[in-house]
C-alpha cells in the first residue's frame, strides 16, 4: 500500500528543504559538542514542536547528553495571556548545564517563562538552541546562543512546526499563505 505524500503537503512555499534543515543541525550540533566537550548536557524542549529537532540534534551531538521535556499551555489572547507547565520535567537541573532546545522562538514571551522557571532551578548553566528564530516578531530580548535559521515573519509549518495540529510531520519547512490559515 503506497500513500500519496503530495495530498499531505500544505499550499505553500518551501522555504527549507529535509536537506537544508539537516545541514544545519549538523553545523549546530558540531559547535555544541566542542562547547560541552567535558560536560554533561541536558537537553530540553518544550512539546510538541521542538520534539523533532531535540530529537536529530541529540543524535548528532557527540558529548554526554541525557533529554527532558516540558509541556506549556497558554490562556488568553496575545501577550496579556497567562502561561502554565501542564508537564513538569521529569529530572532535577540544579547544577546541570541546560540547553533549551527550541523549535521557533517568536516573541520571546514564552521562551522568557521557561527560561525564569528554569533559572529558579538553579542549573549550572542555561542556554538557548532555537532552529527558527523570527526576530521581526520580538517583544522579549532572548539570547539564543544556537540558531539554524532566521525566519521571515510568515506563518511556518514542518519540521515539528504546526497549524492546527497539522504538519508537524512534514520534513521540508513551508511558509503557508494568510488565506490557508482557516479552521478545518
Amino acid at each position: 500500500m503506497t500513500t500519496d505524500t503530495a495530498a499531505h503537503i500544505p499550499e505553500g512555499i518551501r522555504l527549507y528543504s529535509a536537506d537544508e534543515i539537516a545541514g544545519r543541525v549538523q553545523a549546530i550540533a558540531a559547535q555544541v559538542t566542542e562547547d560541552y566537550r567535558d560536560t554533561e548536557l541536558r537537553l530540553i524542549t518544550v512539546l510538541k514542536g521542538g520534539l523533532f529537532f531535540l530529537a536529530d540534534l541529540s543524535r548528532a551531538i557527540s558529548a554526554p547528553a541525557t533529554l527532558d521535556f516540558m509541556a506549556i499551555s497558554s490562556y488568553g489572547a496575545g501577550s496579556s495571556g497567562v502561561v502554565r507547565i501542564t508537564k513538569d520535567l521529569e529530572d532535577s537541573i540544579e547544577g546541570a548545564h541546560v540547553l533549551v532546545v527550541e523549535d521557533v522562538v517568536d516573541t520571546g514571551l514564552t521562551l522568557r517563562y521557561v527560561l525564569k522557571v528554569l533559572q529558579a532551578r538553579n542549573p549550572a548553566s542555561i542556554k538557548v538552541c532555537a532552529m527558527f528564530d523570527k526576530r521581526v516578531r520580538r517583544i522579549v530580548n532572548t539570547d539564543i546562543a544556537y540558531c539554524g535559521f532566521n525566519i521571515p515573519d510568515k506563518f511556518l509549518v514542518g519540521y515539528g512546526l504546526d497549524h492546527l495540529g497539522r504538519y508537524r510531520n512534514l520534513p521540508d519547512v513551508y511558509s503557508l499563505d494568510d488565506s490557508l490559515l482557516t479552521t478545518y
